[in-house]
């Protein structure tokens, strides 16, 4: 069995793919404003999400969810089952923003799509299986992404 893509690649990916797509074009002060409007709760979702995760003692990769021995459920994580991902497409819709680009908006759309369509799912049965009902009941009361 191959190992997933570690999702941190995969908006790495995108973000590159983005900077392609909008190499020489102009930012305005007002693109810039909207940019960074966005990319606020998007640093506070994952920057937040990271620093409570090692605060925790527990694993930030979420291809090791196996390895997981603490359910983080404060923070950014009281918002969001997956803030690290809210971040994540947070920065690459800010950016998409800054540029003025409509067309930047889907390398996004493909991440969110393979997040919630693969990573999730994978992640999500190997905490269930890990924490059982104190997952089951923090999954039933936060929302998957917001």
């Amino acid at each position: 069995m191959t190992r997933p893509i570690p999702p941190a690649a995969l908006a790495a990916g995108a973000a590159a793919a983005q900077a392609l797509m909008t190499r020489g074009r102009a930012t305005t002060r007002g693109s810039r404003v909207l940019g960074a409007a966005i990319a606020a709760p998007s640093v506070y979702f994952l920057a937040g999400a990271v620093q409570r995760f090692r605060r925790a003692g527990t694993t930030v990769d979420p291809r090791a969810g196996a390895r997981a021995n603490s359910l983080v459920t404060t923070g950014p994580s009281a918002r969001s089952r997956h803030p690290m991902y809210v971040g994540m497409t947070g920065l690459l819709l800010a950016h998409a923003a800054a540029r003025r680009s409509a067309a930047a908006v889907l390398p996004a759309a493909m991440f969110v799509a393979w997040v919630d369509r693969v990573q999730i799912p994978m992640e999500e049965g190997h905490l269930a299986d890990r924490f059982g009902h104190e997952f089951e009941a923090y999954a039933s009361s936060v929302r998957c992404w917001i």
